[in-house]
């Protein structure tokens, strides 16, 4: 099979790819090797958010909120977004303290989305909160989506454009003969002028293939869903410096998440959870919300998600061979970044550059410099 680019990897990165791609006119195929959507980009928090972002990659988050904000209209399809603000809250004054840094911080930089709280706000915007806590952080553009709605969004609309999307197809050996990339999968070969690698915690495979070596690890981020309770917080909900993270959605159930990781097999192509783990996040959420002591869990799981050193991405070109690029590393708040990196690659795949600073996110930047 033939086309002008073929991407790796259909989770949102590689389906907002190929949509963008397609839209300019160029021939797309995507292959995924189980399904799309079946790991980090479908089974995530869905977390849409600006707060909190490291400053390298706030250009790109602020332009992709804004996509996020008429989506929907966009592709066609339900990405199941909700913009419903997000909250940080602070336990103590040491929290405020760092709020207050960061804000200067943000302010010098000319960002000025997130807006520190008093203890009196917090109280009237989340009115179950615990006593102890003293204010927070807001940002009222941020939200959430369904993970695996707005993958298959983006794929549907790729797929309308005329991209092919071809699963249980696995990369096996990748390599470039003149000017042309040819790829063997497990069921058929492909040719394409470009390659791009969004294989998420396999990615430093497809990158070895390609030719960059990457110091890429991978983990299983966990979360767990409650059966639906009465409505006690419309914003999503995260703290300063403790491991804390919920959301409750439309219909009562409350999604819980925090960061806390599960045992990943990247070989297996599975995870396992890691119960005290995942009770610790239970007590932490009660201890916030002393309403969520009634809560029953109703299911548990994780995804196997791929992190770089610095928890930063990366996104851009590869360094050590032609009409290849890359997008991954995404390090567990990728989702909401996934329409603009779609765009962002679209446009260096075509035109060979973009409107933003992709320095911080380059492949090589872990190299060792010889003076």
């Amino acid at each position: 099979m033939k086309a002008d680019v073929l991407i790796v990897g259909g989770g949102i990165q590689g389906c907002a790819t190929a949509y963008h791609l397609a839209r300019k006119g160029a021939s797309v195929i995507v292959v995924e090797k189980d399904y799309s959507g079946r790991h980090a980009s479908g089974v995530n928090a869905g977390g849409v958010r600006l707060l909190g972002r490291d400053m390298a990659e706030l250009p790109l988050s602020k332009a992709s909120m804004e996509l996020w904000q008429t989506l929907d209209e966009e592709l066609g399809h339900d990405t199941g977004f909700r913009r419903q603000t997000l909250i940080n809250i602070a336990a103590d004054e040491v929290d405020l303290a760092t709020l207050r840094a960061r804000e200067i911080k943000m302010h010098d930089a000319g960002f000025t989305h997130e807006r520190i709280i008093d203890r009196d706000e917090l109280r009237d915007r989340l009115p179950y909160v615990s006593s102890n806590c003293v204010g927070g952080v807001i940002s009222d553009l941020d939200g959430y989506a369904i993970p695996y709605k707005a993958t298959s969004a983006f794929r549907l609309a790729a797929e309308r454009m005329g991209a092919q999307v071809i699963e249980s197809e696995e990369v096996l050996s990748l390599r470039r003969v003149g000017d042309t990339w040819l790829a063997q999968g497990s069921q058929r070969r492909y040719e394409a002028e470009t390659v791009v690698n969004c294989a998420g915690a396999w990615a430093d495979r497809i990158a070895l293939m390609i030719g960059d070596n990457v110091p890429l690890s991978h983990a299983a981020p966990m979360l767990m869903i409650t059966a639906r309770m009465p409505h006690f917080a419309k914003p999503v909900v995260g703290a300063v410096s403790r491991q804390l993270s919920f959301k409750q959605f439309e219909n009562g159930t409350v999604l819980i998440g925090g960061g806390a990781k599960g045992f990943a097999d990247r070989a297996n192509n599975r995870t396992r959870l890691d119960y005290a783990k995942l009770a610790a996040a239970c007590r932490t959420t009660a201890e916030f919300f002393p309403i969520m002591c009634k809560a029953s869990i109703n299911r548990m799981w994780a995804g196997l998600e791929a992190y770089m050193p610095d928890n930063l991405p990366v996104i851009g070109p590869a360094v050590n061979a032609p009409r290849a690029f890359h997008a991954f590393g995404f390090s567990a708040h990728g989702f909401q970044m996934g329409p603009v990196v779609g765009q962002v690659l679209a446009d260096l795949v075509i035109g060979g550059q973009c409107r933003f600073n992709l320095s911080p996110f380059r492949i090589d930047r872990f190299d060792r410099k010889v003076l």
